[in-house]
């Protein structure tokens, strides 16, 4: 059995890390890929992991234009800078820093996000999760909250943790009503300390660190695996997690999901169960039909 059992607790361990590779999507926005690439195609049900940060107006300003989806759920969320969004039936708005929106497209939906600045700093990350088969042409949904909806967890020892979805510490995150059961936190660890998380056996579980770096998957008699800024820890099966923040502190996202175990094909914005529904996507989208 992966990790160690104390108290009963199966505690999950590091099974392998991904560094980000420098990439671009949408008009040429630089990003920063762990999951989707060549190195890590997909963790069911995760599908990409993309974070967007630079100062420079040249590696974000053209955005991502009009571009359809269907058959999965895109997560965006932002820590500095504006992106305005809108669709195909007229819905819009603005993303700022510390707001998530969960978007399931669903049977369809072509939208655009573009940065409503030119310089300084554009930050956050776009994750990507499967829906099940009977979900993938469900009518297209949004949950969409500003920072002040997001619940933060305040930990004594200086950690924080802020609930996109899933529990920590008994609070509950925004978004709800997800097939796959997500767990989305972003932790903050001070140097030196130690944060511990449930999670549910037999989901998928990823940590991203963006900000400094800790020992993954550690145990309280010995050290994790070192994970620094811009690297992906894919995790063992268990009960928990413990992480320890390095001299530098740690900042983190914590992902966790049910796999779906169905097949997967993927073409692009489409992602489907079989050939035959991604060329109708395909179809749809070229006669005007996807979404409708």
């Amino acid at each position: 059995m992966d990790g160690e059992v104390a108290g009963m607790v199966t505690l999950r361990t590091v099974a392998r890390v991904v560094r980000a590779r420098d990439t671009s999507d949408g008009a040429g926005v630089k990003l920063r890929r762990s999951l989707g690439g060549p190195e890590l195609d997909s963790a069911d049900p995760f599908l990409l992991l993309d974070e967007f940060r630079s100062e420079s107006g040249d590696d974000y300003a053209a955005g991502f234009p009009d571009h359809p989806h269907r058959g999965f759920e895109t997560v965006t969320y932002m820590l500095a800078g504006v992106m305005r969004h809108e669709d195909h039936s007229g819905n819009r708005g603005e993303l700022v820093p510390g707001s998530v929106q969960w978007m399931t497209a669903g049977r369809g939906i072509i939208h655009s996000e573009m940065p409503q600045q030119r310089d300084g700093l554009m930050w956050g990350f776009q994750l990507w999760v499967n829906l099940p088969a009977k979900d993938k042409m469900m009518a297209p949904r949004y949950q969409e909250f500003p920072p002040e909806q997001i619940p933060v967890v305040h930990r004594a020892d200086g950690t924080t943790v802020r609930v996109v979805a899933g529990e920590s510490e008994g609070v509950s995150g925004a978004v709800v009503g997800i097939a796959t059961q997500p767990l989305y936190l972003d932790v903050a660890v001070p140097a030196g300390q130690s944060y511990e998380q449930a999670t549910p056996t037999g989901h998928t579980g990823l940590v991203y660190v963006f900000e400094g770096e800790a020992e993954v998957g550690a145990s309280a008699t010995g050290a994790g695996t070192r994970v620094a800024a811009s690297q992906l820890a894919v995790l063992t099966d268990g009960e928990a997690l413990r992480v320890v923040a390095r001299a530098t502190g740690v900042r983190f996202l914590l992902l966790a999901a049910q796999p779906l175990h169905e097949p997967v094909v993927r073409y692009g914005p489409f992602v489907m169960n079989t050939r035959a529904e991604i060329d109708q996507a395909i179809r749809d989208f070229q006669s005007g039909a996807l979404g409708r």
